[in-house]
């Protein structure tokens, strides 16, 4: 029997319908390897997802409610980025479909492998296989599902040096990955400082009507703005904490304790600070972006920050 998504822990997802034809696939509480994934359907029937999921449970939950909407089997999944919650379901989609990221992010997705699973190891992954992207593109891509318009662009290095946002422009439907996390600290120690600052800035310039975000509720109107402005306050915050700690020789842990609780403390996954201020050391050391930080050891000083290891309720 294919898990359906009663069978899931936690709260119920639920698919819901953002412009015609178009759906957010959005899983409570959007924390560790519980995204939200996108279905996007052409004028011509043409079936696209906007990434997959962690666990086996999950993508067939997908997968269930995607046949809800759609008896069509999907022709492109597009990968916001590499990391295994977004792309773990890829191996489930049948052989004619195209895997679509950008260059970077099918590199990672080949290097990392199944790491996600291996860290975060609380849920039952069930059965999972590396399936990279096969399509990949540089800067920015157009696919046309019928007379359906969706862009796809790279922000440049951000949460990941892989990162795709997918625009629907004749709906003003953005899907961001997780260059938006809306109520939860963004991840940051593959990407980069500068760069995020830049993504959110690009992402503001489409002047969306709904942002679905890569974790979280989704997002209109004034919200849009108010979650905007919030990832630009924190990126300052951590920019500065980050300049001030480099240039006293404190270690990124050091600078975290002694900086003490922020109005950013509350959100989820408040541990990826320490994690997000390795990068920024990194990038005040002039180290290139290409270079990956020791994710082992990132992931150490995330553990000791958040006090034990780090739960996964996927």
């Amino acid at each position: 029997m294919k898990p359906s998504q009663d069978d899931l822990p936690g709260t119920r997802p639920e698919l819901v319908e953002v412009a015609p034809f178009v759906h957010a696939y959005v899983q409570p509480d959007g924390s560790w390897m519980i995204n939200n994934t996108g279905v996007v359907i052409g004028s011509d029937g043409t079936l696209l997802l906007v990434d997959t999921t962690s666990t086996e449970a999950r993508n067939r939950a997908l997968l269930a409610s995607v046949a809800t909407v759609s008896d069509a089997s999907p022709s492109y999944v597009v990968n916001t980025h590499h990391h295994g919650d977004h792309t773990f379901g890829n191996w489930l989609m049948p052989p004619s479909t195209v895997i679509v990221g950008h260059d970077a992010c099918r590199e990672e997705v080949v290097t990392a492998g199944l790491l996600a699973s291996q860290v975060l190891t609380g849920p039952d992954y069930g059965h999972l296989e590396v399936r990279p992207p096969s399509l990949t593109y540089s800067t920015s891509l157009t696919l046309h599902l019928g007379s359906r318009v969706v862009e796809l662009h790279h922000p440049g290095p951000a949460h990941t040096c892989g990162d795709t946002v997918v625009w629907l422009p004749d709906d003003r439907v953005l899907f961001t990955g997780d260059l938006v996390f809306a109520g939860g600290q963004p991840f940051l120690a593959e990407g980069s400082i500068g760069g995020y600052l830049a993504s959110l800035e690009l992402l503001r310039s489409f002047d969306a009507a709904v942002v679905v975000p890569g974790h979280g509720p989704l997002l209109r109107g004034a919200d849009i703005t108010r979650v905007l402005d919030d990832l630009v306050a924190y990126t300052t915050y951590l920019s500065e904490l980050a300049s001030s700690g480099h240039a006293a020789g404190k270690t990124p842990m050091e600078a975290v304790r002694e900086a003490g609780p922020s109005r950013f403390s509350s959100w989820q996954e408040s541990e990826r600070l320490v994690g997000n201020l390795q990068r920024a050391y990194h990038e005040l050391d002039g180290k290139p972006l290409s270079e990956r930080l020791e994710l082992t050891r990132v992931w150490m000083d995330m553990m000791e920050l958040h006090g034990g290891p780090i739960a996964c309720h996927a």
